[in-house]
């Protein structure tokens, strides 16, 4: 089934991945990084564009009503997307990073009258994280006081339930997780460890970046006060993400932007905040990504989200069978097959080198670290090759990708 999706996925518009690179077809194994986008998705952001750009909340005009529509609809169709209850809200923001920032300093922000993070309080995360989920935590623990505790998995790269409910406490007053680690795979049993952090008392953030192209994780099925992802690891456009929680864990947050639109009144000396999610989004919001995000997550329901799952799991274990069979080679966290991302190392080959032997070859995959040094310190290795799977490849180029690195071992060593 797998390459046959491929071929009606790529029949669907995603020229971008149908190109060619040093003479070669493109295998573009990067998606971890940032996906390809569907026609689709394109036609949507460009017929906006043309039709309906305007300012939005703020003209009675009608271009400025049509995007204002536009942006309202976007936000209730990925609110369904997400499985967003009547106790959800959903805020758009520049992707993850943002998402994040936004909850960790909204929480330490000393501006408010009762900040949820405090000198004494503990803040849990993982050593799981990007670090776009660790960094705004080391931050958000200085400002506030707070002491920053972290979960580290066992040597296979696993976090267990068992060690988390060691590091919970009466003081802790955050748990944050990602729903997939970027730079392994590891799918961690995040629904067990969220509710566990909530019975604890805590409010807890799931990082979902690397979920939302297959999984897509259900906001109301879990013990969730806040979920982060990016547009651009959907299908969707670069520069778009969203913030969506529990409207009363929201309305906990100090809003990080001020200006135009969070307001509901302004004098010389004051202001009061606008009702959630206008508070969140002051200045001018990314209209079009809204609109292409939408049109993203449309997509992928027209696909299929178990088609599409099934897919890049097949692809995934297909890639760690052949690489690990290569001498030398060492798949990271080879049990992962709920992902679709595969990290490896290689003995006498550095990862740089071997990324750019795999791109004369026309196959484009990430090297580095990943932003996450401390999970690959946590596994006792540098920085890694990685490829990372979508709906538009294919068993192909997992075995051009595995010939590929065997020829690049053979240069190297």
């Amino acid at each position: 089934m797998g390459d046959l999706l491929s071929a009606r996925t790529l029949a669907g518009g995603f020229e971008g991945v149908a190109q060619q690179v040093h003479g070669a077809p493109l295998a573009y194994l990067d998606n971890a990084a940032t996906t390809h986008m569907p026609r689709t998705v394109r036609d949507a952001m460009a017929a906006f564009e043309q039709e309906s750009r305007a300012n939005i909340h703020r003209g009675v005009h009608t271009l400025s009503q049509r995007a204002t529509d536009a942006f309202e609809q976007a936000r209730a169709r990925l609110k369904r997307f997400i499985g967003a209850g009547a106790q959800h809200e959903l805020v758009f923001t520049s992707g993850t990073t943002e998402s994040l920032n936004l909850v960790a300093g909204g929480l330490s922000d000393a501006a408010l009258a009762l900040p949820v993070l405090r000198a004494g309080d503990e803040i849990v995360t993982t050593a799981l994280e990007h670090h776009a989920n660790l960094v705004p935590w080391q931050w958000a623990a200085r400002r506030s006081g707070a002491r920053l505790l972290v979960l580290r998995p066992d040597a296979a790269g696993r976090l267990h339930p068992d060690d988390l409910a060691q590091l919970l406490g009466p003081r802790t007053r955050v748990f944050a997780l990602t729903a997939c680690a970027n730079a392994t795979g590891e799918r961690p049993p995040y629904e067990a460890l969220l509710a566990l952090a909530a019975e604890a008392g805590a409010l807890t953030v799931l990082d979902a970046a690397q979920a939302m192209a297959h999984e897509v994780p259900q906001l109301a099925q879990l013990e969730c006060d806040f979920l982060a992802f990016s547009g651009h690891k959907m299908y969707g456009p670069m520069g778009i993400g969203v913030l969506a929680g529990r409207r009363a864990a929201l309305e906990r947050l100090a809003p990080s932007r001020l200006g135009g639109d969070m307001v509901e009144w302004v004098s010389e000396s004051d202001a009061g905040l606008a009702e959630l999610p206008a508070r969140l989004e002051g200045g001018t919001p990314n209209v079009a990504g809204a609109v292409g995000l939408a049109a993203a997550a449309d997509y992928i329901d027209v696909v299929g989200r178990d088609a599409i799952d099934a897919h890049v799991r097949a692809l995934r274990a297909h890639a760690v069978q052949r690489l690990a069979a290569l001498p030398g080679v060492t798949v990271l966290a080879p049990h992962a097959n709920a992902s679709a991302i595969v990290s490896f190392v290689a003995d006498g080959a550095h990862p740089h080198d071997i990324g750019t032997l795999l791109d004369a070859h026309g196959i484009a995959v990430r090297t580095g670290h990943h932003c996450a040094q401390p999970l690959l310190a946590c596994l006792g290795v540098g920085p890694t090759t990685r490829a990372s799977f979508a709906i538009y490849n294919t068993h192909e180029e997992v075995e051009r990708l595995a010939e590929a690195v065997a020829h690049a071992l053979e240069v190297l060593r």
